[in-house]
């Protein structure tokens, strides 16, 4: 299969290279020295479930030099989709695949603005993983799972060989049959990275501060409320099940969303609790938890919107 990854971090990264070490022609799309070291270098993958390099890799800096792809991993930050969208033209033809693997609940409709409906296959993954250094991607903590389904729910020809290519690729995956439910699944557990950056915790600490521990237990209900306003088929058990994932989470592990506040970069907290609050205000939900995370964070997110021009 050939295959694009757009945005070769922790996630883009890791996926890409397990697809890439079982055959498949693989692309990589990435930036300044991480690129130069995947060209000079190849990719390399530190991971509790066995280290591996590809060498050599495709990597390109943008998509204009990139071949037609069968399947697209857009694996880029929640506010770059909207922006990935128009570009990826080129890359599609009538039966390539488009999965966005973003964090948050709106990639697939910012996708569909520029692109054909039809070509998108709904997605997300779980995985604690980052760049190292340039060229090297560490995954720590729970197995990499990538989650995948047709947006209106059918099981179709072209799922089931996403999920012969996840399985040849030794890649944990689940063929959802209610994609936007599993979405928002995950939505609501990583919307606690918000309340991680304001407290200066990791998940250990977090969860085993009986007072913050109040606090995610009242985040997670709030944005169950929403959902369940909004139409989505989440379980009654779902802020227990959410909290006893947390509780298997490595003690010292935090999040994309809580590194980028903490170290003065443009974060996703808009397609976080940022979506929490305007749905709630939508569907006359109260958000007093995530509301407080939000309205938190915004001074600084502001500021580094505006340092990054």
């Amino acid at each position: 299969m050939k295959i694009t990854i757009i945005g070769t971090g922790g996630v883009g990264g890791y996926f890409g290279g397990r697809l890439a070490l079982a055959g498949n022609d693989v692309t990589f799309v990435a930036r300044g020295v991480h690129l130069k070291a995947i060209q000079q270098n190849g990719l390399l993958v530190k991971s509790t479930l066995g280290e591996f390099t590809i060498k050599p890799a495709k990597a390109s800096s943008g998509l204009e030099s990139v071949e037609q792809a069968d399947l697209v991993l857009v694996c880029t930050k929640a506010w770059q989709v909207r922006d990935i969208g128009r570009q990826l033209a080129p890359l599609i033809g009538p039966n390539t695949m488009v999965m966005p693997l973003q964090n948050g609940i709106l990639a697939a409709d910012e996708l569909a603005e520029s692109i054909p409906h039809e070509n998108i296959v709904g997605g997300l993954c779980r995985i604690f993983s980052l760049i190292e250094s340039p060229g090297v991607i560490s995954h720590r903590g729970i197995e990499p799972t990538v989650i995948f389904g047709e947006t209106d729910n059918r099981q179709t020809e072209r799922t089931a060989w996403l999920k012969y290519t996840f399985h040849m690729a030794g890649i944990n995956h689940l063929w959802s049959d209610d994609i936007m439910a599993d979405l928002w699944k995950k939505f609501l557990m990583i919307c606690s990275s918000a309340l991680l950056a304001i407290t200066h915790t990791n998940y250990g600490e977090l969860r085993n501060n009986p007072e913050t521990r109040q606090l995610l237990v009242e985040l997670y209900t709030e944005i169950f409320r929403v959902g369940i306003a909004a139409g989505i088929h989440l379980p009654e058990n779902i802020v227990e099940r959410t909290m006893q994932a947390v509780d298997q989470f490595p003690p010292d592990s935090t999040s994309s969303l809580t590194r980028d506040v903490w170290e003065g970069k443009p974060s996703e907290i808009e397609y976080q609790n940022g979506t929490v609050v305007r749905l709630g205000a939508q569907y006359g939900i109260p958000t007093p938890v995530n509301r407080f995370v939000y309205h938190t964070i915004l001074p600084r997110e502001r500021k580094a919107r505006k340092q990054s021009i």
